[in-house]
């Protein structure tokens, strides 16, 4: 058995949190124990921020284990965080027939028995439609992937999504230049561009947006050395927009660069790669463990220690404890 404060591996957490099968589940209130918290507004966790110096990581969850992953690292931390899930890489058929509204099932649970301050977060929806879904579905933030559109379209259609959010008391993100892409053996940045600093300030005015995803030579998906990020192109970004940035390709985002960047204008990280990497890692170092013949039962779906999934949500949840003391989020919980 073991000892109170750590779980079955040697996941240190607080000694307050609930376990099964000696597996950490977080520390928040169970659903028969008073009432839920309400989401936090994702600007709230930003004017929070801002004033404490440090950033707010957007950890990017994809089913139960991962976002569960999240929301126990964040709380053995104390800190803020924003849960969410990801529709760049999913595929667009299954976010069509009901991923979305799945999705959010998934989340908002979870996220109203947190003990410490969240936003639920429908990041990168591919349209306008598929991000007012999200937001009727109950995620309290959105963030579409206009990072391609033109200009006359991107202004209308954000436009028409903060009024459409702000109704309804959620925060929209938005994105504005291009990120490169990891690709194998490099970074293709033949489509790449930097967010443009006077067209961010005029995009920012025009549609009222809450925060704003920059291109400053981060790359999304890069796993292998760090990004060649320009800390003094996303200074001269900020100076214009004057909004909360985000920094999206967070995985390949230099560590040594995380200070200035949130001295300069940044709030929220975005981390996705890294993560799964960390959780398909120990789900293959878990089955290469195994006997020939093991339970299907108590391996997949159990939620019992021995379940193969609990493996991966170990590994993500020490990531994420890592990620939110290099932004300074640790201790900075207000409830």
């Amino acid at each position: 058995m073991s000892a109170p404060g750590e779980c079955g591996g040697g996941f240190g957490l607080h000694q307050a949190g609930v376990y099964s099968g000696g597996v950490y589940l977080g520390r928040g209130r169970g659903f028969s124990e008073g009432p839920l918290m309400p989401l936090v507004p994702m600007t709230e966790l930003f004017v929070q921020a801002r004033a404490g110096g440090y950033g707010v990581g957007y950890l990017e969850a994809w089913d139960s284990y991962s976002l569960e992953a999240v929301l126990a690292a964040a709380e053995a931390e104390q800190a803020p965080v924003i849960l969410g899930f990801g529709c760049m890489m999913a595929s667009a058929a299954w976010l069509e027939a009901g991923g979305i509204e799945m999705l959010a099932g998934l989340g908002l649970p979870l996220a109203r028995r947190a003990e410490v301050p969240v936003a639920l977060l429908l990041n990168e929806a591919h349209n306008l439609e598929q991000a007012k879904r999200g937001l009727d579905a109950g995620f309290n933030a959105v963030m579409v992937d206009s990072s391609a559109w033109e200009w006359d379209r991107a202004v209308r259609e954000i436009s028409e999504l903060v009024a459409y959010a702000h109704a309804r008391g959620a925060s929209v993100e938005a994105e504005l230049g291009r990120l490169p892409d990891a690709v194998k053996g490099g970074i293709d940045d033949s489509s790449a561009a930097l967010t443009d600093p006077e067209q961010a300030a005029e995009f920012a005015r025009r549609t009222g947006i809450d925060c704003l995803a920059v291109s400053v030579g981060n790359v999304h998906l890069l796993t292998a050395g760090y990004a060649p990020v320009d800390l003094d192109h996303l200074e001269a970004i900020y100076r214009k927009v004057g909004l909360p940035l985000v920094m999206h390709g967070g995985t390949s985002f230099p560590p040594q660069a995380v200070p200035r960047a949130i001295a300069g204008g940044v709030a929220k990280f975005n981390v996705g790669t890294i993560l799964k990497k960390s959780f398909l890692e120990a789900l293959r170092a878990q089955v290469s463990s195994w006997p020939e013949q093991v339970n299907p039962h108590e391996v997949l779906g159990s939620h019992k220690a021995t379940d193969l999934l609990n493996a991966g949500k170990k590994a993500m949840a020490a990531e994420v404890r890592r990620l939110i003391r290099l932004y300074g989020g640790s201790g900075r919980a207000w409830r």
